[in-house]
C-alpha cells in the first residue's frame, strides 16, 4: 500500500518538515496578504507566494483566495490555522524565536461609514492604538464592505442594517436617531410657513443630502409625515461631514443623525425644523464572520467598540 506523499501526514496534513512553510502560511493567514507577511518575517514577497504554493502542492488544496487587494483565507486554512496556530506559537516562544508584539500582531481592518468613523470610532480605540494595537481603517458603503468582509478584506465592518445570511455574524452596535435641521436664517423663514403649509413649507427650501436618491430624507418624509418627499436636492455631498458644513453655512436644510450635529444643536448654529414624538431611529451592527479571529487584537477592537456602542 502507498504511503503519504513526502512532507505530508496522514489525511493531507502537513509533516514536520514543513515548519517554515507552516510559519509563513501563518503570517499570512494572520496578516491578510502576502506583502505584509513578507514584512512580518524579513522576507521577500515572491518567497513567499513560492512557499504558500509550495504548501498548496504538498497539501493539494487551494489555502488563499487571490483578491484585488490581499487575500482570503479558503475553509481548509481556517482549519489548517486552527490546528498549527498554537502549536507554531508555542514553539516560536520556547526557542526565543517570538517576535514583539507590535512585530506579531497583524493589522485590525475596520470598515465602515465615514462619519461615523470619524466622530466616534476612531476616537474611542485612541486606547488601543496608544497601546500598540494597529489598525486600517476603510471609509465605504454598508453593501460593497459587506462583500469585502465576506471576501476577507476586513476584519470588522460597522454595517447600517443587518447583514442577511449566514455568512457573517453582527450585533447592534448603536441606534442613531435622525432629525430636521436648518440654519436659523431659514428655521426663521420657515417657521411662520410651517403652521399652515407643514412639510410643504420647507419645498422653497434648498436641500442638501448626501446622494442624489435622497435616502435619509426620504425615509424621514415617510416616517414622519407619512407622505413622499419630492423636491430635488440642491446640493449633494457624498459626506454627511460635508452635507453638515453646508447646512450650517445657510445653504439650506437637510435631515442628520443626531449624534453627528449636536455640538451645532446645542451652540444655535443648527435649529431643529420639527420635534415628532418617534424620530426615525436606524441600528448600526458591528459584523465579522463566524468563528474565533485568529488576531487576538480584532477581538479587543471588537469589545471596546461594542462597550462604546453602549454610550453612543
Amino acid at each position: 500500500m502507498a504511503g503519504p506523499r513526502p512532507g505530508t501526514a496522514p489525511g493531507g496534513g502537513v509533516g514536520a518538515a514543513d515548519l517554515n512553510l507552516l510559519r509563513t502560511f501563518l503570517a499570512v493567514y494572520r496578516s491578510g496578504s502576502f506583502t505584509a507577511a513578507a514584512g512580518l518575517l524579513g522576507l521577500s514577497q515572491p518567497t513567499v507566494t513560492t512557499q504558500i504554493r509550495s504548501l498548496e502542492r504538498q497539501t493539494g488544496r487551494e489555502l488563499f483566495e487571490r483578491l484585488p487587494r490581499g487575500v482570503a483565507p479558503t475553509a481548509v486554512a481556517h482549519d489548517l490555522a486552527a490546528r498549527v496556530a498554537a502549536p507554531l506559537d508555542a514553539l516560536a516562544a520556547a526557542t526565543g524565536q517570538e517576535t514583539a508584539p507590535h512585530e506579531r500582531a497583524a493589522p485590525v481592518h475596520l470598515a465602515g461609514p465615514a462619519e461615523l468613523l470619524c466622530t466616534r470610532v476612531l476616537p474611542a480605540l485612541a486606547p488601543l492604538a496608544a497601546e500598540g494595537v494597529r489598525l486600517r481603517i476603510t471609509p465605504g458603503l454598508t453593501e460593497p464592505l459587506l462583500d469585502e468582509l465576506r471576501a476577507g478584506r476586513h476584519d470588522l465592518v460597522i454595517a447600517t442594517y443587518r447583514p442577511r445570511g449566514r455568512a457573517l455574524t453582527a450585533v447592534p452596535l448603536m441606534d442613531e436617531e435622525f432629525t430636521l435641521v436648518a440654519a436659523p436664517v431659514w428655521a426663521d423663514r420657515v417657521g411662520a410657513r410651517a403652521a399652515d403649509k407643514g412639510p410643504a413649507a420647507l419645498h422653497a427650501v434648498p436641500l442638501i443630502t448626501y446622494a442624489e436618491d435622497l435616502p435619509i430624507a426620504r425615509r424621514y418624509w415617510r416616517h414622519v409625515f407619512g407622505t413622499r418627499l419630492s423636491c430635488p436636492a440642491a446640493v449633494t455631498v457624498p459626506d454627511l461631514r460635508g452635507v453638515l458644513a453646508a447646512v450650517t453655512a445657510g445653504a439650506g436644510f437637510t435631515v442628520l443623525p443626531r449624534y453627528l450635529c449636536e455640538a451645532e444643536l446645542a451652540s444655535g448654529a443648527l435649529v431643529p425644523l420639527h420635534h415628532p414624538d418617534d424620530p426615525p431611529i436606524n441600528t448600526a451592527y458591528l459584523a465579522q464572520r463566524p468563528g474565533r479571529p485568529a488576531n487576538p487584537d480584532v477581538t479587543r477592537v471588537r469589545d471596546l467598540l461594542i462597550e462604546a456602542g453602549r454610550a453612543w
